[in-house]
């Protein structure tokens, strides 16, 4: 006899849990985002960046030239026999290398001490060529200007 209690309290349990999952499925259903239309999925952005669920305005639209539009890094200067000024922001004397900032465009120049006639220390005002090497540009024929 106790034997059938038990199977009768087991089919409650099993039919308890069977209940509270339909009920769980049907509130699923209920609150379903899907069939929602078009414009309520659709989110803009300002003209901050911010996103935002209303359409911008068409008045305010800026005609943008596309061919302002510029891709990728700025584009190098040409090699050139022309010499360029700069000041040597970083020199490792025991390597024997580092980095020019030019005047005109303020981009750092890699600089070997082969390159150079004097010794350079940062902070010296030089005059240098730009040419592609191996590795990317860099200044030869630095020259130590007097300050």
């Amino acid at each position: 006899m106790g034997g059938t209690f038990a199977k009768k309290e087991l089919e409650k349990k099993k039919a308890k849990s069977r209940q509270e999952k339909a009920e769980k499925m049907k509130e699923r259903k209920l609150n379903n985002n899907k069939g929602k239309s078009l414009e309520d999925m659709m989110a803009y952005l300002d003209e901050d960046g911010n996103i935002t669920s209303t359409p911008p305005d068409v008045r305010q639209r800026k005609e943008i030239d596309l061919d302002e539009i510029q891709l990728g890094a700025a584009p190098r200067p040409a090699e050139s026999d022309e010499p360029r000024t700069g000041i040597v922001a970083s020199f490792n004397q025991e390597k024997g290398y580092g980095f020019i900032t030019d005047s005109e465009r303020g981009e750092r120049v890699f600089v070997h001490a082969n390159d150079a006639a004097q010794p350079l220390r940062e902070g010296n005002k030089v005059s240098y060529t730009w040419q592609k090497g191996p590795k990317g540009y860099a200044a030869t024929d630095v020259q130590v200007l007097k300050s």
